[in-house]
């Protein structure tokens, strides 16, 4: 009985660490651009700059405020800060179809990718959508937030502007 609750111990510790947490880099996971090329998402960079990685989906409604939120302020927030927001997209092979829709419609001028096996989304311990990381230029992760209410673009904004300041990040 020791032995099984040991072992049981040290596969919750080995699995936990294999999951992307603050100060992780981006893990590798194979992801496919709008034109249906595939991206490995450990190639994700900005120049030294900060990174907003937002999981979403087409059927969720909160996802799509959030996208829409920042899209009114991201030409300002680009100027100011340099970051750059990538949305992955969870929708699978059925549904995948809609995002470029989505995309077109909304006007989005993010980087966008479809996560369609959910690897990369397994790999960012991601549960459920919407789930937002920011990463610094060094490719750490260093905050994260799971689901939108109103307001919350504005304070993961202010926390990319003391993660440029170098300022404590609020959670």
């Amino acid at each position: 009985m020791k032995n099984l609750t040991f072992s049981l111990l040290l596969l919750t510790v080995f699995s936990l660490n294999s999951f992307a947490g603050d100060g992780d880099k981006i893990p590798a996971a194979t992801v496919k651009k709008l034109d249906g090329s595939k991206v490995n998402s450990n190639t994700f960079s900005n120049n030294g700059k900060p990174i907003i990685i937002s999981f979403w989906a087409t059927w969720c409604k909160p996802c799509k405020k959030e996208l829409d939120a920042i899209a009114e302020n991201y030409g300002e927030w680009t100027k100011e800060t340099g970051v750059k927001l990538i949305a992955i997209s969870i929708d699978d092979a059925r549904s995948s179809g809609k995002v470029v829709t989505d995309v077109k419609t909304k006007g989005w001028e993010y980087e966008v990718y479809i996560d369609e096996n959910q690897d990369f989304k397994r790999a960012m311990n991601v549960n459920n959508v919407p789930h937002t990381f920011l990463v610094d230029g060094l490719g750490k992760i260093v905050w994260s937030h799971n689901s939108y209410s109103e307001g919350d673009e504005d304070k993961l904004y202010e926390n990319v502007k003391k993660l440029i300041k170098g300022e404590k990040l609020e959670h």
